[in-house]
């Protein structure tokens, strides 16, 4: 059994698409994983379950969101020990001067096609900077994530894959779990 972490987009937002966590915990404990739990009502699930490919575990949980609540939404995955990487591998954290707060990571659902990260390079928004190191996207914002011209919907649209983001104080507390 593998420890991983499912990132729901655009849940409890602005009172659509609603999934109670309780519940949200239920439907993964019916799915078969384990040691299920959730962090926050952003819809961050952490569970276990024999080892599986993070794309064959991504359709199983939509699809029973799917099912039972009858609307989409795009879940993406990590093993722990991938998430764990990660947050020491942020290169823009490495700087203890760095305000966490202007840090955020968007998780990618697939890893860019060749040559699309690299158009995508070449934007500039500085003073806002970002990283693309395989399937995810290490983000150092200017000021609040929310006035930022680096969203989920700038990636998906430059990248052609499916994206949600977290803050890195979330991103952090998923790794401690």
């Amino acid at each position: 059994m593998e420890k991983y972490v499912a990132i729901l987009r655009g849940i409890n937002v602005g009172g659509k698409r609603k999934i109670l966590m309780q519940d949200l915990k239920q439907l993964f404990v019916s799915l078969g994983f384990e040691d299920v739990s959730t962090y926050i009502q952003s819809g961050n699930v952490i569970f276990t379950a024999e080892t599986e490919d993070y794309f064959a575990l991504s359709e199983k949980i939509e699809r029973a969101i799917l099912d039972k609540y009858g609307f989409e939404v795009p879940v993406i995955v990590r093993s722990s020990s991938e998430l764990n990487e990660l947050v020491t591998s942020n290169p823009f954290a490495k700087d203890p001067e760095t305000d966490t707060k202007l840090l955020h990571l968007t998780f990618l659902k697939n890893t860019p096609a060749p040559g699309i990260d690299e158009s995508i390079n070449a934007i500039d928004f500085l003073p806002e900077k970002f990283e693309i190191v395989s399937n995810n996207v290490f983000i150092k914002c200017a000021g609040k994530y929310s006035d930022s011209k680096l969203t989920n919907m700038f990636f998906e649209r430059k990248l052609k894959v499916q994206a949600t983001t977290r803050n890195w104080n979330t991103v952090l507390k998923l790794a401690g779990m």
